[in-house]
């Protein structure tokens, strides 16, 4: 197979995005006529952008019963057993070649890049008529979270988040037994990880050589240009700002994802953070961050009422303190973190991905089986492509399908604001109808440490820290809420 030049090339590519912008659906070549859905047993055409980690495995999960067309990926060494394990899916360096190319033969587009680019290959497939399913976290920023939310609902496509937990049975029955009143009104939620497990905290390192098998240009992608150094990409990248979103990011999608479907949030109305070192560029090694959300209605008939409460996240190896009648030696940790749901009547206690769900008093719940459960062996993966194959007017929704998983993900980017704005040294309001902190005013400034500096003098620990000049806390706010996008890259419009 004819290799892809790593040279960025459009030719067509306005061409087909301005077509899409103006009222053109690409419709799968395979969709069933007349129907508006396919039969179980017709296969998707998938393109996978992003192959070398979390991508490979949501690949392996389909690609035994769907085709693979296309495959996707800046860093061609760290990807090179993937392309070679799929000889019959074209090989790309840019996704929005691909797409330009292969835009009519592919009906599906599963995304597993860096957490950055997540939004704008989902967006664009999204406007292009293609289903997708987005690794965790959904987006880098607030904004992109509800420019996904809106575009999916607007174009009827499926969709799915990979927080792989929210199909497990312990996020059913966490949520279950919530809503049906068994440990009351919860007004505290604590919730913690173990990671990170990749660098943090660290000082902007010097520039590096950039291998011939990284297209290092297109991994930057719509973020600032900054020299390259092995110390970013691959996977380590989860750790700088620019790039991910730290521990917080990472796996809070996992963790609170029981907390914001079992408590019916939207957006939180006050936010706070604090950590260690808090740097320009790199995520600190720990962090804690407090969430507010206010009461929601409920209906009167409902077992559960839901007052205001606040969500509280530790991560860098901090945990919320063991309440008052723990098991002696029972380690909170389960699978990478846990919850704590303080209610008036008992404590409900999970694991990461929801797992093992119990109750501090030793009573086990038996509440109605409300959530849909997937069939036996059926994958995460595997129930986006069923929900792939359904019509918009008949589709049942995908367990982590964006109508949530959006608003969800503004709740885990808005904790990595709340680290990020810390400075400020005060609890901050948001509007989350509007994606805007209300109580920074136009005179307030923020400084942030660019590097430590640190070093031993005769034995005596020294510190040399250089620090940003004061900069506009409204406008460094606003723009971590919707990033400014570098030349040449730039999402589609927000629907109305």
């Amino acid at each position: 197979m004819k290799e892809e030049s790593k040279n960025i090339t459009r030719r067509s590519f306005i061409g087909t995005t301005g077509a899409v912008a103006a009222g053109l659906t690409i419709l799968p070549g395979s969709v069933i006529s007349g129907m508006g859905r396919r039969a179980p047993s017709d296969k998707l055409n998938i393109a996978v952008v992003g192959i070398g980690g979390m991508g490979n495995s949501n690949l392996r999960a389909v690609a035994p019963t769907e085709n693979i067309v296309a495959l996707c990926d800046v860093d061609w060494a760290y990807s090179k057993k993937v392309f070679e394990a799929y000889p019959n899916a074209k090989r790309y360096w840019d996704w929005r070649k691909m797409l330009d190319e292969m835009g009519n033969s592919i009906d599906a587009v599963i995304v597993a890049t860096a957490d950055h680019t997540h939004a704008i290959i989902a967006a664009t497939a999204m406007t292009m008529g293609k289903h997708v399913y987005v690794q965790k976290p959904l987006t880098h920023t607030v904004y992109e979270s509800r420019l996904l939310t809106k575009l999916a609902a607007k174009h009827k496509v499926a969709t799915q988040m990979g927080n792989q937990g929210s199909s497990g049975e312990g996020v059913n029955l966490t949520v279950e037994w919530l809503q049906n009143g068994e440990i009351g009104e919860v007004t505290k939620v604590e919730s913690f990880t173990d990671r990170p497990i990749w660098p943090q905290g660290l000082n902007v390192p010097k520039g590096e050589w950039v291998p011939d098998t990284l297209n290092w240009d297109l991994f930057i992608g719509p973020a600032k240009m900054r020299p390259y150094n092995s110390l970013y990409t691959p996977w380590n990248w989860r750790g700088w700002w620019d790039f991910g979103t730290g521990a917080l990011g990472d796996m809070a999608c996992h963790i609170l994802h029981p907390v914001f479907k079992g408590l019916k949030l939207q957006y939180p109305i006050r936010a706070q953070g604090s950590s260690t070192l808090l740097l320009t560029d790199c995520a600190p090694n720990a962090q804690r961050v407090s969430l507010i959300y206010p009461a929601r209605v409920t209906d009167k008939k409902a077992k559960m009422k839901l007052p205001q409460v606040e969500v509280i996240w530790y991560d860098g190896g901090l945990q919320p303190p063991k309440p008052a009648g723990w098991p002696a030696g029972k380690d909170m940790n389960n699978g990478g973190g846990g919850v704590i749901f303080h209610g008036t009547k008992d404590k409900l206690i999970c694991g990461c991905y929801g797992r093992d769900p119990w109750l501090l008093s030793g009573r086990v719940p038996v509440a109605p089986k409300t959530e849909r459960r997937l069939p036996d062996k059926v994958s995460h993966e595997m129930d986006w492509v069923r929900a792939c194959k359904e019509s918009p007017e008949n589709r049942v929704p995908t367990k982590s399908d964006f109508a949530e998983a959006g608003p969800f993900n503004e709740m885990v980017v808005m904790g990595v604001l709340a680290v990020r704005l810390q400075g400020l040294n005060k609890e901050l309001e948001w509007d989350g109808a509007k994606m805007e902190f209300t109580n920074i005013t136009d005179s307030e400034n923020v400084r942030i440490c660019i590097e430590d500096a640190f070093t031993i003098a005769d034995g005596h620990p020294t510190f040399n820290k250089k620090w940003t000049d004061p900069m506009s806390a409204k406008q460094f706010a606003a723009e971590m809420v919707k990033h400014t996008y570098r030349n040449g890259w730039s999402l589609p419009a927000m629907p109305v």
